[in-house]
């Protein structure tokens, strides 16, 4: 814990001077000249969020993005577009601590997940550069419509590791994930998931979606690709969720980057958030086994759909 904060305190340094040096070249400050310092110093209530945010992300196993977005958007006053770009930035760096983990413990499906990404990479990469050209209100619209839908789908659906792989296949879908051989992942602590691989097609079609959606809201490919590589593709849930944060991880990285690029990074809220998330990352994941996961995510699709409904309210109905 207290190598994390170490690490959170030098990200704040980082970034704060990132920030100063692009503003001093003219490419990224809401201050001519500088970094806002002002406007960093007023935002310090960010990191604390940011910390809570994180760990019940990490402990109940939903997108991070889920939490930030609407907070940045509706906490802190940011447009639609500076919201969604911060929010998969922080995300990026939040689910660090969980790639890293499945990584090393080599249950990530990389086959798999290099048919995912092809989708998905360009597809988060269009969602994000229209997130800066479509009309706020329509995009607080469409964000405020996602988050009712994933608020339903937590609520709707068991959480990921308590999935039946196959459950809802189909006959049709049975058939075509069969007979197209066999995928093996051996984990560093010895289990051993045998399982047929799985028919591609709908798979790709699924996580273009999702990142489409992500690019454009910030939110929905962990959820999808997740619960599809379960239900669909009979992958045991450890190697799913592994698989779905590394596929995630890579496609929020390129959302993130052109939020970075066709707009002005918001570095003095950021630069509270992304230590915030490496504190709450190591808090959620030690925290996670204690909490009863299908209570967590019922509570939070309940929270998700009254924060969207409450976005629509706002902007359509009292506006």
């Amino acid at each position: 814990m207290r190598r994390t904060l170490g690490t959170a305190l030098v990200t704040v340094g980082l970034v704060v001077t990132v920030g100063t040096a692009l503003g001093s070249t003219g490419g990224g400050s809401a201050v001519p000249g500088g970094f806002p310092m002002d406007e960093f110093l007023t935002h310090w209530w960010v990191f604390p969020a940011a910390i809570a945010f994180s760990t019940v992300a990490l402990a109940s196993g939903v997108s991070g993005a889920l939490f930030f977005s609407p907070f940045f958007m509706l906490g802190v006053g940011l447009t639609p577009s500076q919201a969604i770009g911060a929010g998969l930035l922080t995300e990026v760096f939040g689910m660090g601590n969980g790639l890293r983990s499945y990584v090393k413990q080599q249950v990530v499906d990389f086959r798999t997940a290099k048919w995912l990404l092809a989708g998905a990479v360009p597809a988060v990469v269009v969602g994000a550069f229209a997130a800066h050209f479509v009309d706020p209100q329509i995009l607080k619209g469409i964000f405020g419509v996602g988050l009712v839908g994933l608020g339903g789908f937590l609520v709707y659906y068991d959480p990921p590791e308590e999935c039946v792989p196959g459950e809802c296949e189909g006959e049709y879908l049975k058939e075509k994930n069969s007979g197209r051989g066999t995928t093996t992942i051996e984990a560093a602590d010895g289990e051993r998931f045998t399982y047929d691989t799985c028919w591609r097609p709908p798979g790709v079609a699924l996580s273009t979606i999702g990142a489409f959606v992500t690019g454009l809201i910030s939110a929905g490919l962990p959820e999808i690709v997740t619960t599809q590589l379960i239900v669909r593709c009979r992958i045991p849930p450890r190697v799913a969720v592994a698989t779905s944060v590394f596929v995630l991880a890579i496609a929020a990285g390129a959302g993130a980057l052109v939020h970075a690029l066709t707009a002005t990074p918001v570095w003095y809220v950021v630069a509270w958030s992304i230590p915030g998330v490496l504190i709450g990352g190591t808090v959620g994941t030690r925290v996670g086994k204690y909490v009863p996961s299908d209570l967590m995510e019922v509570g939070l699709g309940v929270v998700f759909g009254l924060v969207g409904l409450l976005i629509l309210v706002t902007e359509f109905v009292i506006a």
